[in-house]
């Protein structure tokens, strides 16, 4: 059995998915995002096995009976590891490989997976390599063919006999070793990240004169294709799951006097595993720091409203969930079902209708965005000499000029700013500056 979870990964391998859904549950579960899932990753969907049951069972979550009648579909379809779309606890996971003689994998390490071939930069590497860690260290055992114990100089073994007095032990057990070194490298990581979190909270914290936009949504939903449309980012994009996983943050100006900065984050999904929010969370600060949230919902696929909650169940996770968010319907020029478009209209009056490919109502998402960003915005007078050169570009830039009268030394301007680029303003110290 220690043979068959040497690797966690599903790559080319023919797999047999698994949904194991409680009767009193209102869920039901047609296995399309599991096998997308399990695409991504690269293994060969072979079957799919639906289950409704009564209750968990503790041993092997859908009933020996099941788990026995799963082993039969093994053998016919010669399948290499059965992936369930259901969160296995260790014993689970032992019990179902020894009666399937097969590798079970569950939701979370088919996510994992696919977060760690996806994983590009050092920061997304250590990010990924943080959560598989976390994940995997209750569940060392059985896990590798090596854990027996290793004896001290002088063990029980024969090569131990030949050992000095004193020298003999009954050794270490490899699994605690395993374990005493896997809680080393944790450490490392985080404190790794931590340096990466300060720098990331610098660069934010730099940015804090401009109002700061944050792509959010559930992983395929057109978000890195909606910031290459609007700024240009030349974000790689692909139709599979969690394509990128690196933020990446461009200046947007979504009309004439107003600049933005927008940001892509990683995609997120149902059941997200909690060891990847956490070790995600300096990729999420974005989200955490933003003005406004734009949740970009995929019209196309049927399970949209499922997807919505999913997402704010991870905002919420992650403490935004009063955050003021901007929804838009992305890919309304693919949709199939009108009925669910209409149904989403109806459910978010105040939601936005776009197709982020072919650039369908953009025009009115930028007017939109202006609108908010001008919502907290002020009117200001000040007066500055006329060699005042860097207050009057700043203006330029970052205002919409209303009004400027000209004298022989100074010039007062009257303009719309947001507040929150006051600051910065008073920095380059005008000769007055009132808010009217």
């Amino acid at each position: 059995m220690e043979k068959l979870r040497q690797t966690l990964k599903v790559k080319k391998e023919r797999a047999i998915l698994v949904a194991a859904v409680l009767r009193k549950s209102a869920e039901s579960d047609d296995l399309a995002e599991l096998t997308a899932l399990a695409t991504s990753a690269g293994a060969l969907v072979a079957d799919r096995f639906q289950q409704k049951i009564r209750r968990i069972n503790p041993a092997t979550y859908l009933g020996r009976g099941k788990a026995e009648e799963l082993a039969d579909r093994v053998k016919k379809f010669n399948a290499d590891v059965i992936i369930f779309d259901n969160d296995l606890s260790p014993a689970q996971i032992r019990e179902l490989e020894e009666i399937t003689k097969t590798k079970v994998l569950d939701r979370s390490e088919l996510i994992l997976d696919i977060f760690a071939t996806r994983a590009k930069t050092r920061q997304a590497k250590l990010q990924v390599d943080l959560a598989q860690l976390e994940y995997t260290y209750p569940r060392l055992t059985r896990m590798w063919s090596h854990l027996d114990s290793v004896a001290g100089a002088g063990g029980a073994t024969a090569a131990g006999a030949v050992g000095g007095i004193g020298t003999r032990g009954t050794g270490e057990k490899q699994l605690e070793i395993d374990r005493r070194l896997v809680g080393k490298r944790i450490t490392e990581l985080k404190r790794e990240l931590a340096d990466i979190d300060r720098r990331r909270v610098r660069e934010i914290d730099a940015r804090s004169g401009i109002f700061k936009i944050c792509l959010v949504g559930y992983t395929n939903a057109g978000k890195s294709t909606l910031l290459n449309t609007l700024t240009d980012a030349g974000v790689f994009v692909e139709d599979r799951l969690f394509a990128t996983l690196d933020t990446r943050t461009r200046k947007w100006n979504p009309a004439r006097g107003v600049e933005v900065l927008l940001s892509d984050t990683v995609g997120f999904v149902r059941n997200l595993p909690h060891q990847l929010v956490a070790s995600f969370k300096a990729t999420l600060e974005e989200t955490v720091n933003a003005d406004l949230l734009i949740h970009v919902i995929d019209v196309s696929n049927p399970e949209a409203l499922r997807q919505i909650d999913s997402v704010n169940a991870v905002l919420a996770e992650i403490g935004c969930a009063e955050k003021p968010v901007l929804n838009v319907l992305n890919k309304v020029d693919i949709v199939s079902k009108l009925g669910l478009l209409q149904t989403l209209q109806t459910l978010l009056p105040d939601a936005v209708s776009i197709s982020a490919k072919t650039a369908l109502g953009l025009d009115i998402l930028c007017r939109k965005v202006a609108e908010i960003q001008r919502g907290t915005q002020i009117t200001i007078r000040l007066k500055c000499p006329l060699a005042g050169g860097k207050i009057q570009s700043f203006l330029r830039t970052h205002a919409r000029i209303t009004d400027e009268r000209y004298s022989d030394s100074e010039v007062t301007i009257e303009a719309t700013i947001g507040k929150n680029l006051l600051p910065a303003l008073e920095s380059l110290r005008p000769q007055s500056l009132q808010t009217l």
